[in-house]
């Protein structure tokens, strides 16, 4: 129900003097006496996340108060230069310098249904996010990383690890490297900066156990710490863990940034959703609209294993929860 309210980038073109590769659009789509959606959609190249956000934000300021006063004075020009020279970060730029395959490899994936695939939204509050953290911290006292991030990730995975047949699953997810860059570069730095190389892997049988979530946390933990302390630094590409994945699930998006911060003088959107997701793997893990210290997190699965993920994601949590704890 959401495609068509989401734009197509137009199609990449190839003549004797020029290439014309388009890489954003957006598309508003008016329901008369109700609100307004807003659709975007970016090539990679062009900037990650935390840029678009930014982006949103200056429009939505300038929308907001009828002037750009306010969004030249609160420092957040975006930055253009290339301050950045890294095979990793450079790996779109590099692929759209491929003209002569450039139409094949360019186009993203289309929307297209209808599809065996249902969207849900799912809510960790802080006192259950914390109530986690605090489990973790009993039962792995040693491990290097332990937040809100990390245990609401591993709690989705063990959740989806129950829904699946026994397979090697990868998690995996990117990091803005903007301030971990030595020296740091803008914030507002225009363009792609975001690096991979957070991946865990398990199999599934290792993740439905009653120490599936501790192992999940684990895992994710100590990938992060070896990427976050790594001496060559946060650009460094860090080997896969051995097998190949039959399974791989990656994170759109992160609490960092606040999604729902947009505001064109009506009020917060009454939902971000991330339209990718239903299918390229990933779940979304936002913070909430009403308040950025809960979780927000987007599944996108086929109905029966919805319906499965649903009831593993609730008992579960009352299942930890109550171990050691009041009832929420």
């Amino acid at each position: 129900m959401f495609y068509h309210l989401i734009p197509q980038l137009g199609h990449a073109d190839k003549t004797i003097d020029s290439t014309k590769i388009p890489v954003f659009s957006v598309q508003v789509t008016l329901f008369p006496n109700s609100g307004i959606s807003i659709g975007m959609t970016n090539h990679h190249c062009l900037c990650d996340a935390s840029i678009n956000i930014l982006f949103s934000k200056a429009w939505t300021s300038i929308a907001r108060s009828g002037t750009n006063e306010s969004f030249l004075a609160n420092g957040t020009l975006p930055f253009y230069g290339r301050v950045v020279k890294n095979s990793v970060l450079d790996e779109n730029y590099l692929k759209l310098a491929e003209v002569e395959k450039f139409k094949e490899e360019y186009q993203p994936s289309k929307l297209c249904g209808p599809t065996d695939k249902v969207r849900a939204t799912f809510i960790l509050p802080r006192r259950v996010i914390n109530k986690l953290k605090t489990l973790v911290s009993t039962q792995l006292p040693t491990l290097p990383y332990v937040s809100s991030f990390t245990v609401a990730c591993a709690y989705v995975w063990s959740c989806l690890a129950k829904t699946r047949e026994n397979e090697l699953q990868l998690f995996r997810f990117l990091i803005d490297c903007r301030a971990r860059m030595s020296p740091p570069i803008p914030a507002a730095y225009f363009g792609n900066c975001v690096v991979g190389g957070c991946n865990a892997m398990e199999q599934s049988k290792l993740l439905i156990g009653k120490e599936g979530f501790m192992t999940a946390t684990k895992l994710i933990g100590q990938s992060l710490h070896k990427k976050l302390t790594d001496k060559d630094g946060i650009l460094k590409e860090i080997e896969s863990p051995n097998g190949i994945p039959t399974t791989i699930i990656g994170v759109s998006a992160t609490p960092k940034i606040k999604f729902y911060d947009i505001d064109f003088g009506w009020g917060k959107p009454k939902k971000f959703e991330i339209v990718s997701i239903d299918y390229n793997g990933s779940v979304s893990i936002l913070a909430t609209r009403e308040n950025n210290e809960d979780v927000e997190i987007g599944v996108c699965l086929p109905t029966i294993e919805m319906e499965s993920f649903v009831r593993i994601f609730e008992h579960g949590l009352e299942a930890y929860i109550d171990f050691g704890c009041s009832r929420l």
